[in-house]
């Protein structure tokens, strides 16, 4: 055999690599989308900023479906420290809340784009409903990681802070009340202390 002659394995290694790199490409592409806020990119919006044909999006991704999974593995694998951190050690009560609520509005900030697009697209997506559930349930379960003296207070306390330090009520102070970040952050704060005060008093 002639040296340097390609072989069949190199031919099939080399494909494997270049639809690796072009699942890649164009799974960023979707990513940076919604992260300029386009809340519904199309297959044909995504192909364009991958610079790649619409036959290739879906030769590579069944469907947006499969495209949406991408981009919820990337986005997870940068803010999924910030669901599991707990709580400074020795802190109060109110020092709790006062960090928690801070955290949120940086989690919430860096995230707000993927939610909005979530939440709209959601209707038609059995993927993105579950991923939503769960990250719902991530927040609760961190809520309770925080502030363990919720575990013996009334349901509708607990029910209520859930509500107070949630995505919707921080995007509905910067979106719909068009609050800065500091001011959102201060007017969640007070919410939750209000909450907070009543939890402790009640102990």
């Amino acid at each position: 055999m002639t040296r340097g002659a390609t072989q069949p394995g190199d031919t099939t290694d080399g494909r494997v690599l270049r639809s690796e790199r072009s699942r890649e490409v164009i799974a960023g592409a979707l990513y940076e989308l919604v992260g300029e806020g386009h809340m519904e990119p199309t297959a044909q919006q995504v192909a364009e900023r991958a610079r790649v044909g619409i036959r290739t999006v879906f030769r590579l991704f069944s469907d947006m479906e499969a495209l949406y999974a991408t981009m919820n593995a990337r986005l997870l694998a940068e803010v999924g420290p910030m669901l599991r951190d707990g709580p400074p050690e020795g802190a109060g009560l109110g020092e709790r809340a006062t960090t928690l609520v801070a955290d949120r509005a940086a989690l919430f900030e860096r995230v707000a784009s993927y939610l909005r697009s979530t939440n709209l697209n959601r209707r038609h997506s059995p993927f993105l409903t579950d991923q939503y559930r769960k990250i719902v349930r991530q927040l609760r379960a961190r809520l309770l990681r925080w502030l363990p003296e919720l575990r013996d207070a009334p349901a509708d306390l607990m029910e209520a802070l859930d509500q107070a330090t949630s995505f919707e009520a921080w995007d509905r102070l910067r979106s719909d009340q068009r609050l800065g970040r500091p001011r959102a952050r201060a007017a969640m704060e007070r919410a939750v202390k209000a909450l907070v005060n009543e939890l402790e008093n009640g102990r």
